[in-house]
């Protein structure tokens, strides 16, 4: 059997990450794991926006959000990672995505504000290029219409408008999608619209209600992996800038991720062991042995080390009984509120968040998650992701930038 430099557990963010970062410098690897929060992705790349929690206040410039939290907040994972690694491991891993047909953009050191499809403002810090077109038109207040189709549930042009009061020349319309009916998904349109004829009946549909719009946005629907062909011949068919929005969770940008990673990353010698979980594993000096999957499909796998990346409950890297919350492979010890009592608080949207959301794993500088005794549990396992102790990456908005950035500190590290 064959014995990896590195084994990577998980397949969200982190993993997805990890594996690309560590494939980059040459090691073996090998990757499982199952749904993660990847999948269920708007496509934003968030940093940090919001400290302190409790506070909500919202940062334009996320390293001056970042030196604020490592000087608040010594125990949060970003300080960990330097602003240079950062920096970084975002340039290595939206090279990776644009490379594989999903183009990224953002400001120098700045969050944008990007339209959600509750029609609030999200600020983030990279964003698919897809979506651009659509914060140029918004800040410019520009002439723009809003298309959604009968059927797609995810996403209400008439409830943007109704939000968006700032923006008094957004118009909207609803219309049918070329050659569908009945329940709409945003995948099925995506690959609907892969087929040059099919954009061209939705232009034809559309062209008329925009003679006065300068910007045409429709839900994040333009293509699965050819986003900036579709986007790029939709704009000469209306002869107007044209842009997305993404629809609620799931929409289409979970896919596109998932699918530029499933394209590109056997390509760099990684093994994938699609939706399989680590069902035992075991350490010793020379490394590590997993069985990933049960029964006859399950995957016996060697490795020098191993990267951690499986989540919080989501990603069923951690689990709660009545009374405790336990990490799920190697029952590393969890850093958690005292009693059950203390996991949420009265009320769900208190602003200070809930601590259930900042339990997780204690690791030393290198990112190597500790044991019982207070040291790293094994000189070649490290920690990267939501998994990690001290941060709300949801409140925070840090979700996909912690992820990224302690992926590649991990990898650095072993």
């Amino acid at each position: 059997m064959k014995t990896y430099d590195v084994m990577v557990i998980g397949s969200g963010f982190a993993g997805m990450a990890a594996a690309l970062f560590a494939a980059n410098r040459g090691l073996s690897v090998v990757q499982t794991g199952a749904t993660g929060g990847i999948d269920f992705s708007t496509g934003f790349i968030d940093l940090l926006a919001v400290h302190p929690i409790a506070e909500q206040k919202v940062w334009e410039d996320p390293f001056a959000a970042l030196a604020a939290l490592r000087r608040d907040l010594p125990a949060h994972p970003y300080c960990r990672v330097s602003d240079d690694e950062i920096s970084l491991a975002l340039q290595e891993f939206t090279n990776f995505l644009g490379q594989h047909g999903l183009c990224y953009r953002g400001r120098d050191k700045k969050n944008t504000l990007a339209l959600t499809s509750a029609g609030t403002l999200k600020p983030t810090y990279l964003l698919p290029c897809t979506l651009w077109n659509g914060v140029e038109a918004r800040e410019k207040k520009a002439n723009t219409l809003i298309v959604d189709f009968h059927g797609l549930k995810g996403l209400s042009a008439r409830q943007i408008a109704e939000v968006r009061k700032d923006w008094p020349n957004l118009k909207t319309a609803r219309i049918n999608f070329p050659g569908m009916g009945g329940e709409l998904y945003p995948e099925h349109m995506a690959w609907s619209l892969a087929d040059p004829a099919r954009r061209a009946e939705l232009a034809e549909m559309v062209a008329p209600l925009a003679v006065e719009a300068q910007y045409v946005g429709f839900p994040a629907i333009l293509g699965m992996t050819d986003t900036s062909i579709v986007l790029r011949h939709m704009e000469e068919l209306l002869g107007r800038p044209v842009f997305e929005i993404p629809t609620l969770p799931p929409s289409i940008a979970g896919p596109r991720l998932r699918a530029a990673f499933d394209r590109g990353l056997p390509g760099l010698g990684v093994r994938t062991c699609t939706q399989k979980l680590v069902t035992r594993a075991e350490s010793s000096e020379a490394g590590f042995h997993f069985t990933a999957g049960s029964g006859s499909t399950s995957v016996d796998i060697s490795a020098r080390s191993a990267i951690l990346a499986s989540g919080r409950f989501f990603g069923k890297g951690l689990k709660a009984d009545r009374h405790h919350i336990h990490e799920a492979i190697f029952d590393l010890p969890v850093t958690q509120p005292e009693n059950r009592g203390r996991w949420h608080r009265p009320a769900f949207f208190d602003p200070q968040g809930h601590e259930i959301n900042q339990a997780g794993l204690e690791t030393d500088a290198g990112l190597r998650p500790l044991g019982a005794d207070g040291k790293p549990f094994h000189p070649r396992l490290h920690a990267a992701g939501a998994i990690l102790a001290h941060q709300d990456w949801m409140r925070m908005k840090c979700g996909a930038g912690l992820a990224i950035a302690t992926a590649y500190k991990a990898v650095a590290s072993l």
